[in-house]
């Protein structure tokens, strides 16, 4: 049987051990998973987008006509 890797918290990098024993992975606890929530809700996390897309819902752009 081969051990489960060990990955780094994304918060704090302790060490992770990735098995069903660890049910906050890839975080090492609660705490860290969200702080981790927080900084996607606060928009301290982005996913970077296209900007082409991003015009799409600026408020510059003329009505559409239906």
């Amino acid at each position: 049987m081969s051990t489960p890797p060990v990955v780094a918290c994304p918060t704090c990098a302790a060490p992770v051990e990735w098995s069903a024993q660890s049910p906050n992975r890839p975080f090492c606890s609660e705490r860290c998973k969200l702080i981790d929530l927080g900084a996607w809700a606060s928009e301290a996390h982005a996913i970077p987008g296209n900007e082409l897309e991003d015009d799409v819902f600026s408020e510059e752009q003329p009505p559409r006509r239906h």
